[in-house]
């Protein structure tokens, strides 16, 4: 039932910017590590540049473990799957790079991603780029149908508000003491620039 694609073609670009949101795996070296999904979005957050290129604004949370692990092994999978319509999963695994806004590629790629979305929520802390190193999907017989009934508006509040009390310090405060380890200890968002 499912195929392996060379490539992410016209179709299947247009099939993922259909989707409402999607999931990101990742997982240490270490064997006692934690593995890592994360949820993703709005879709609007996550853009194919390429045949076998993606990147997504990596949106401000509590926590960095797909950053550590990426920055450690590089290792990711994005996974798509559709919760409307003809049932289907797309897993796009991968090698990632982190770029934070003082990385020489971040303008490059944030110029080429073209993330205009009103719905990207306001503060995010780096763009993560992903190589596609192997392309397939999957029946997706399993996920159930949903509705979207849109975006939850508690992350750009969240960050407006920081921005509103503190100005930009107030979000590189919460990152530094909130996403410079992942829960493994691992470096995550190094603060100041330097740090990496």
């Amino acid at each position: 039932m499912g195929r392996q694609y060379d490539t992410i073609d016209a179709r299947l670009s247009t099939w993922i910017a259909r989707q409402s949101m999607f999931f990101v795996g990742s997982a240490p070296l270490a064997g006692d590590g934690h593995v890592n999904i994360s949820p993703k979005g709005p879709i609007g957050s996550l853009r194919v540049l390429g045949p076998t290129t993606v990147a997504y604004l990596d949106i401000i949370g509590s926590g960095a473990e797909t950053i550590a692990h990426v920055r450690e092994n590089g290792r990711i999978v994005v996974m798509l799957c559709a919760f409307e319509g003809p049932p289907r999963i797309v897993r796009l695994h991968g090698r990632g790079e982190v770029l934070l806004p003082h990385h020489d590629d971040y303008p490059v790629v944030m110029a080429a991603a073209e993330f205009d979305d009103p719905a990207v929520p306001a503060a995010w802390r780096s763009i993560v780029s992903v190589e596609i190193s192997r392309i397939a999907d999957s029946c997706g017989y399993g996920v159930p149908l949903l509705s979207h009934e849109g975006q939850r508006p508690h992350s750009s509040a969240w960050a407006r508000k920081k921005l509103r009390v503190g100005g930009q310090a107030a979000l590189d405060d919460y990152v530094a003491e909130k996403n410079a380890r992942s829960i493994d200890g691992l470096p995550a968002v190094l603060t100041p620039p330097t740090a990496e």
